[in-house]
């Protein structure tokens, strides 16, 4: 029979520990508040390993799906009417996985020891984003917690929709990328060095487009693995930059810059912004509490930036709209200008919402006419690499008979 660690307070508000065997962790619980205790924590204990060691493994994964439904779920049964507490030990009795049972069993003891669901989600930074816990806190404070949980739920799978499909529209110009740099590779260190070694009997000058040709095979032959692992070197130095504030902010902004890329990224921020900002106001959140929340989920440092100087001038009483005018790049002038009308017309909360869907369709479409060039760019250029080294290869066999003594 299993075995559960407790932590609990007696009827005189002591606290109390220790452990006990149950056949479920609900059946545990259900024999404390026999006992006359009240369960501040219950966990089942591993073979061998004190609670303490038990607690300090690696906290098991959730998958993105299920902490979706768990916030739908607890939604759903919190806008039927029942406690947090309850709808919390029902979810975790329900769990799927042990991981996801175990998480959402962790919750449920912290909110019944006292902690808010926000405090308790907070803790487990890998499931759930500090912008969600964010909105959460929100949804605690104003008493509206189910209609927030629902947005966020809502939020979430919109925003996975939205990731997979710029991951879907970059998977064919990956693909050509990586079939050019092999096709290439491969002539330069198989192809060509089987033609160098039948011009190294001629006593005759190559052209200068074979000779740089084979300059360049022999080059990747010395060199290529050196250049080869200075370039993993090199993306792990700035993996590990990127870590950091710092590094951070520098390759965000360099990614803002590329001619077309960037314009993609600051109309995903704008969606995101957008959505998150609208569904908050719509769930009753004050302005300034809800612009705080929608930076964070931004998710790029630079514009997130302009966006907490846009906060400073609402918070000094400018409007929302002239406050935000000043980030061109994140909010460009129609943006703006819809968004000054919504506030004179009280329907900031719908508009921001719709904006957001409109922009998704905007993002879409561009997304759809990089591919459309990245495609037959992409194309060209391995046509014209691989045909310039076989032009270049070739040129000496036209002349193959003034070679000959």
């Amino acid at each position: 029979m299993p075995l559960f660690a407790y932590k609990a307070m007696d009827q005189a508000g002591q606290a109390r520990s220790g452990s006990t065997p149950a056949t479920s962790r609900t059946a545990a619980l259900d024999l404390l508040v026999q006992q006359g205790l009240i369960p501040v924590s219950v966990e089942e204990t591993q073979a061998g390993k004190t609670p303490a060691q038990a607690a300090s493994r690696r906290p098991p994964k959730v998958s993105q799906a299920a902490c979706e439904s768990f916030i739908r779920e607890l939604s759903n049964l919190l806008a039927g009417g029942v406690a947090l507490s309850r709808a919390l030990q029902i979810l975790s009795r329900e769990a799927a996985r042990p991981g996801e049972r175990q998480q959402w069993a962790a919750i449920h003891d912290e909110v019944v020891g006292g902690s808010t669901l926000a405090d308790a989600m907070g803790r487990w930074p890998q499931t759930f984003s500090p912008v969600q816990v964010a909105m959460v806190r929100a949804g605690e404070t104003g008493g509206f917690l189910d209609v927030v949980l629902e947005q966020i739920a809502e939020f979430r799978a919109r925003e996975r929709d939205l990731k997979s499909k710029v991951k879907g529209a970059l998977v064919y110009p990956a693909v050509l990328a990586v079939l050019s740099t092999a096709v290439v590779t491969f002539l330069l260190v198989y192809f060509i060095p089987k033609f160098t070694d039948l011009f190294r009997g001629f006593d005759a000058a190559l052209p200068g487009l074979t000779r740089a040709i084979i300059a360049a095979s022999q080059g990747v032959g010395i060199y290529g693995l050196p250049v080869l692992v200075g370039a993993v070197i090199t993306i792990l130095l700035v993996r590990r930059a990127a870590q950091s504030e710092a590094g951070k902010r520098v390759l965000q902004r360099l990614w803002l810059r590329l001619p077309g890329v960037g314009s993609v990224l600051s109309r995903f921020a704008l969606i995101r912004f957008c959505r998150m900002l609208g569904t908050l106001l719509g769930a009753g959140v004050p302005l300034v509490a809800a612009l705080r929340v929608a930076r964070e989920a931004i998710g790029n440092q630079i514009l997130a930036d302009a966006v907490a100087h846009a906060i400073e001038e609402v918070q000094r009483g400018s409007s929302l709209a002239s406050s935000l005018a000043a980030c061109r790049q994140l909010f460009p002038p129609s943006v703006s200008e819809v968004i000054a009308v919504a506030e004179e017309s009280s329907r900031l909360d719908k508009e921001l919402t719709r904006l957001a869907a409109t922009n998704e369709t905007e993002l879409d479409r561009r997304l759809r006419m990089l591919v459309a060039l990245a495609e037959p760019l992409l194309l060209l250029v391995m046509a014209a690499v691989v045909g310039t080294i076989v032009i270049g290869m070739l040129l000496p066999v036209f002349t193959l008979q003034d070679y000959i003594h």
